[in-house]
């Protein structure tokens, strides 16, 4: 309802085990699992775990000013003091290799290829040998 983008996305979250629901963590569940008025679902979207109860229940998609009603969220202010504090330090959370280089990787690929050009590595390359 609203927490996540579209129905794939909760889809792949449930599998990944980002969802419970239940007191404390609660249990991983599927998908497919039915919920109950008063169950409380927990989702992880790091570094932040939400909270919601379960108000009432529906079987179509609402609009953004209804959500209220039919959630509360009872996520702690811990959770996002957690993260401001990944705002404010800059943290930027991706894989190496993925997206645009950083400053840092970029002055290193610069100073790769003024190597490679300084010491004629592009030219010991012969092609004239191939089977």
């Amino acid at each position: 309802m609203r927490v996540f983008k579209t129905r794939t996305i909760a889809t792949e979250e449930c599998k990944k085990g980002r969802v419970s629901v239940g007191a404390g963590d609660g249990v991983v569940v599927k998908p497919s699992r039915v919920i109950k008025v008063g169950d409380i679902v927990h989702v992880r979207k790091p570094p932040v775990q939400y909270s919601f109860r379960v108000l009432a229940l529906t079987e179509n998609r609402l609009g953004a000013k209804l959500v209220p009603e039919y959630l509360e969220n009872i996520t702690p202010k811990e959770q996002y003091d957690l993260l401001d504090v990944v705002r404010i330090s800059g943290f930027v959370d991706r894989r190496k290799g993925l997206g645009r280089p950083t400053k840092r990787e970029g002055r290193e690929l610069s100073k790769f290829t003024e190597e490679a050009f300084e010491n004629n590595w592009f030219l010991d390359w012969d092609d004239s040998e191939e089977e």
